[in-house]
């Protein structure tokens, strides 16, 4: 009897790139998929913060290099992902959350969360499949758990998400034929330095661990097997959906 083999969650021989990559869950992303062997180019703007988390990567023994980039900028977008070659694997983990009460939201405001979390999202997700459509890749969005429910002082970060969500799905009906994976994964509320001001405030905290069915808050660790699972081949058969990394948030 031939028993069936587990797919393998190594990534040797293959290329990423991870925007947002220099801190947080951009750089549990990039950490994830470089331990597991692949070469991880790491984008985002700040040069200075970039280019010591690829230096602490390197220093770890993972293949990284740093990329200066703006992800609103479709040309260097463009001129990027020609440089890489051809990408096995996009982590777009760049975005941008400007919240408050819906009637006060500034045109401005909502313009600068759109061009980031929807155009620029949309934009690169295009850039890596025009790459990949020769051979396949996996394309993962970070997106939210709020591209699944509403959240207060959250109307414009709500509907960027949820527009990650649906385009995700049409393209991963679009690009299928040509092996080209798209999925999410939509995190709760993750400890980093960036939310450290929510966490501080004890009523937000406790609006936070009331919605989490589990007894503790998010890490960014708990980001990253689902990242590796569907960069790898053993979500050879999984796109159009999402990874809910959400502690039970969505559940009820």
């Amino acid at each position: 009897m031939s028993l069936p083999q587990t797919p393998s969650f190594r990534l040797d021989g293959r290329r990423a790139l991870v925007t947002g990559g220099s801190r947080g869950i951009g750089l549990a992303c990039a950490v994830a998929l470089a331990d597991a062997g692949a070469h991880v180019v790491v984008a985002a703007r700040g040069a200075e913060v970039l280019e010591g988390a690829v230096a602490d990567m390197q220093g770890a023994g993972l293949s990284a290099e740093a990329l200066a980039l703006d992800v609103t900028d479709e040309s260097a977008v463009k001129a990027a992902i020609d440089g890489i070659g051809r990408p096995d694997i996009l982590c777009n983990s760049a975005g941008l959350a400007r919240h408050g009460p819906a009637l006060e939201t500034a045109p401005e405001d909502f313009d600068a969360v759109m061009d980031v979390n929807i155009r620029a999202a949309y934009f690169l997700a295009v850039r890596a499949a025009h790459a990949m459509q020769d051979t396949g890749g996996s394309i993962i969005q970070i997106s939210s758990q709020m591209g699944h429910v509403g959240g207060i002082d959250r109307a414009v970060y709500c509907a960027t998400k949820h527009g990650v969500e649906g385009m995700t799905k049409a393209m991963a009906i679009e690009w299928g034929p040509r092996n080209i994976r798209v999925n999410t994964i939509c995190p709760t509320f993750i400890r980093t330095p960036l939310t450290a001001p929510t966490f501080a405030d004890p009523d937000k905290r406790a609006w936070i661990e009331s919605k989490i069915k589990l007894p503790r808050i998010a890490e960014v660790e708990d980001i990253m097997g689902a990242v590796l699972f569907l960069a790898s081949d053993a979500s050879a058969m999984v796109t159009g959906t999402s990874i809910l990394v959400d502690g039970g948030w969505t559940a009820g």
